[in-house]
């Protein structure tokens, strides 16, 4: 990924905070033929200090789930268009269409794992997590029978990166003042623009403080 140094993000709070927000992530391998494979996917994301460990399944359909090795696994943070008539100099400078975001681009490797005990455990914990989130109540029971049979149609992978990427483009080559301006219009867009523009005056007071 190209991470002006602007850009540039090594605070790890930042990378859990993505993770928090947007654990739907997309998972990229190269298989032996030199095609690339991406999947979108469901992951747990946690952070012992400057370890990172990400775990997560395939359907056993795909060809993915065959990959041991080498991968990037892209978190997606929120994203929005930024017009340059938003910009107070707009008249002085030759602004242009831009589009603020944040992304995270790990590098590492996968571990698969099929066993059935590791396979429920993965599931016990992921519907935990993501039933709270939801509000819902169900459960992964892992001695029912019906569920157990399920878990022949997965398998798991560990993932710990050795190289992590980091990028939140927020205007921070701008002045604070186009800055300002385009947080203001950003927040009365949709989600998207209203998660951006809140992250662009996070990231300012943190730069202030």
């Amino acid at each position: 990924m190209h991470v002006p140094a602007a850009f540039a993000v090594t605070d790890p709070a930042a990378l859990d905070a993505l993770f928090a927000a947007a654990p739907f992530v997309t998972l990229v391998t190269v298989g032996a033929d030199g095609a690339p494979c991406a999947t979108q996917l469901p992951v747990l994301y946690r952070r012992e200090g400057e370890a990172v460990r990400i775990e997560g399944h395939w359907a056993r359909a795909n060809p993915q789930c065959a990959h041991a090795g080498p991968a990037l696994l892209i978190v997606h943070g929120p994203q929005a268009y930024v017009s340059p008539g938003w910009y107070p100099d707009k008249e002085a400078a030759a602004r242009v269409p831009t589009w603020n975001y944040a992304t995270a681009h790990l590098h590492g490797a996968l571990e698969r794992f099929d066993d059935e005990a590791g396979l429920a455990d993965l599931l016990v914990r992921t519907s935990a997590v993501f039933e709270a989130r939801a509000g819902g109540d169900w459960a992964f029971d892992p001695f029912e029978p019906r569920f157990r049979r399920q878990l022949a149609g997965i398998v798991g992978f560990r993932f710990a990166p050795s190289r992590i990427e980091v990028k939140h483009k927020l205007g921070q080559n701008h002045p604070t003042a186009n800055r300002a301006a385009v947080a203001a219009a950003l927040a009365s867009g949709d989600a998207q623009a209203r998660a951006v523009a809140a992250m662009m005056r996070n990231d300012g007071a943190a730069a202030g403080a």
